[in-house]
């Protein structure tokens, strides 16, 4: 019997439903029941948000682990290597595990009279993270939602606290046309009588309603905790008198800081003394500590190259903000984007922050992918005055900003996972 490789799996799942996504909980709930339904970990946390998902469940984890407690991470999509999805203890999983939960889930899946249930991509993906969580006696699971937040397959596990990073319009086909419709999908992963940290200022009252209809214990930045930044460092301040005097974090981006404050609630809700005899310590220690591939992480040379996988305004937004806050020469931008997303948006946020405009075509890369001159229209429509090239893809932009950037000045390359993980790549050869 020939076995198939980690690479024939993920080429296989992506034919046994014809659909990328299929937002819905029946299938995937019914091949978790077939597989038992055990709880992934002693406790479970879910992640969910527009953007600051990602980076959230990284300082979670950092702090979890600076506290000595076993942690499985889950998150999506991958960079350089599908295992990145799954973590356990620091690690990402190897190709063998992830085989061998897929093994289990096919013969769970395909079990029983009738046809066999046709997972998605990702529902497989859920499931391989849910059942190695269960092999590896974790104390803490945290989850990523995928997209939106209800009807995400890592919704069929019911969490003891979530939190709601951030709410903002993406995915506005599946999710929704306003903030309010997006929170009420958001708030979907929160469960009556357990915490829902709400990490923005100012949520959307659909966020916050549909909260309190599913009787969830809301937990709002701005109101039952909140942030002050110092000279040095920052303080967290709960509305019961904790405090904690933490650094900043290692993460660049002023946004962090809502990020880790966010994090913190969320273990400071959970209780079960999590963060261990000095959480302020742990905190601390994993704040200094924690990175998280292309949220602005910084590729070094001269001129300095970094890389970011914002691809939403907000997230153009909060780039902005960390250019208005940090020293840096002219900006020379490599961007691609999805057809699915707002290039306006993202242009309109960033505005006269970018000198140079080096725009990349993503259709090579995936049939969603914008080409170059769809986004120099959006580019010319909204900024008359902008410099930019056109370029077939990112290696190209890649090349042709590094050749026109000086020492001194900056490269910035945004705008999806497809550019992220080229630049990584091509940074990595």
């Amino acid at each position: 019997m020939n076995t198939r490789t980690l690479a024939d799996w993920l080429s296989y799942q992506e034919q046994v439903n014809p659909r990328a996504i299929e937002l819905g909980l029946e299938r995937v709930r019914a091949v978790w029941q077939r597989m038992g339904a055990p709880r992934p970990a002693r406790h479970v946390v879910t992640v969910g948000g527009t953007n600051g998902k990602g980076s959230t469940v990284a300082l979670l984890e950092a702090m979890l682990r600076q506290a000595g407690r076993r942690v499985g991470c889950f998150t999506s999509p991958h960079l350089l290597a599908y295992n990145e999805r799954v973590r356990i203890d620091g690690a990402d999983v190897d190709d063998a595990s992830l085989v061998a939960a897929f093994e289990r889930i096919e013969a769970a899946r395909s079990q029983g009279p009738g046809e066999s249930i046709p997972l998605t991509y990702f529902e497989f993906s859920t499931l391989a993270a849910l059942d190695l969580f269960v092999r590896a006696e974790l104390d803490v699971a945290v989850l990523e939602v995928g997209l939106g937040g209800r009807l995400d397959a890592v919704n069929i596990v019911d969490a003891d606290a979530v939190a709601i990073t951030t709410v903002d319009l993406d995915h506005m086909d599946w999710l929704g046309p306003d903030r309010d419709s997006i929170g009420r999908e958001k708030a979907g992963i929160a469960r009556a009588g357990h915490p829902a940290v709400v990490g923005e200022v100012d949520p959307p009252a659909g966020l916050l309603d549909a909260l309190h209809a599913l009787g969830a214990t809301v937990i709002r930045a701005g109101v039952d905790f909140h942030v002050e930044r110092l000279p040095s460092g920052w303080r967290w301040m709960h509305r019961d008198g904790t405090t904690m005097a933490l650094p900043d974090p290692a993460l660049a981006a002023p946004v962090q800081y809502a990020n880790a404050a966010a994090a913190i609630a969320i273990l400071h809700a959970l209780g079960h003394g999590l963060l261990g005899a000095a959480p302020e310590q742990a905190v601390a220690l994993a704040l200094r500590g924690v990175s998280v591939a292309a949220r602005l992480q910084s590729l070094g040379g001269d001129p300095v190259l970094y890389v970011d996988v914002g691809h939403n305004p907000q997230a153009a937004r909060a780039l902005a903000q960390w250019l208005d806050a940090v020293p840096h020469g002219p900006v020379h931008a490599v961007f691609g984007a999805l057809s699915d997303k707002d290039v306006a948006g993202v242009i309109g946020a960033l505005g006269a922050r970018i000198d140079r405009w080096h725009l990349a075509g993503l259709e090579r890369d995936t049939p969603r992918g914008l080409p170059a001159h769809a986004l120099a229209d959006a580019l010319v429509a909204g900024r008359p005055d902008a410099r930019f090239d056109l370029h077939p893809g990112v290696a190209e932009a890649l090349d042709a900003a590094r050749t026109a950037a000086r020492p001194g000045e900056t490269i910035l390359a945004f705008g999806s996972f497809f550019v992220a993980s080229a630049v990584l790549a091509a940074h990595r050869a």
